[in-house]
């Protein structure tokens, strides 16, 4: 077994409210620079500059994860997560038909860019990415193993957005097998509060600016494998491991 150093919650310059300088290559970069293994992008409600951040995962030896920060109906935030990029790709088109079309005012909200391999814009996205789509907390986890992946409540520690603070409590029946922390301090008081046991929380970081980076910290063990794609391929296992 091998530690895993990771970041599962990271958002490049497509996020209204990701900064210009969150390039997949710089995103690669300094996830590198922070020594980390296993990173994955999720953008608000888009995984278009997912295919550009693989390949510049790959040239840094990174392992990387195509993902979404999915805005629900209730407007709560969740991390979805794909071991196939393909199956990102088609659940992005399933989430931009299900997207309320606001027209996206970049001097307001920030661009929305979406960039290829080296950088280079290809696109702006129109209508803005960070409204609710009509997906709700209920559904959103069958929905997204329908598309190969895997989902989780995102920063249920922060005042906004999270479940617990949009709807006030962690409802008993939630079907998640995994919640994500901001902070790992957060562990203890949360494991307590909701009867969360310890291994079922991911702590990510968020980060909208490079700035926001953290060095190495929280890891998975993991089979050690060369192969990112096998890497890959572990990480999902322990990911859906309380599903078999």
């Amino acid at each position: 077994m091998k530690k895993y150093y990771y970041d599962l919650h990271i958002h490049s310059c497509l996020s209204p409210c990701g900064d210009d300088d969150n390039t997949p290559n710089n995103i690669a970069g300094m996830a590198s620079l922070c020594e980390l293994d296993i990173v994955a992008l999720t953008d608000h409600n888009s995984c278009k500059n997912c295919p550009a951040f693989f390949e510049a995962a790959e040239s840094h030896g990174l392992v990387p994860v195509a993902g979404m920060e999915l805005t629900t109906s209730e407007d709560i935030h969740v991390v979805c997560l794909f071991e196939r990029l393909d199956d990102a790709m088609r659940f992005d088109e399933y989430v931009e038909k299900h997207s309320i079309k606001i027209k996206n005012n970049p001097d307001i909200f920030g661009k929305q860019s979406v960039l290829d391999k080296n950088d280079d814009l290809v696109s702006e996205v129109e209508h803005l990415l960070i409204n609710a789509t009509d997906i709700s907390i209920s559904t959103v986890k069958d929905l997204v193993e329908n598309y190969g992946g895997i989902c989780y409540p995102a920063h249920i520690d922060r005042d906004s957005n999270g479940v617990i603070a949009v709807l006030g409590t962690l409802p008993q029946d939630t079907p998640f097998d995994f919640y994500e922390l901001h902070n790992s301090s957060s562990i203890d008081p949360y494991s307590s509060a909701y009867g969360i046991a310890v291994d079922r929380f991911i702590i990510s970081s968020d980060s909208h600016y490079l700035t926001d980076f953290r060095d190495k910290d929280v890891y998975i063990e993991l089979d050690e494998n060369e192969d990112s794609n096998q890497v890959r391929s572990s990480l999902f296992k322990y990911l859906r491991r309380h599903n078999e």
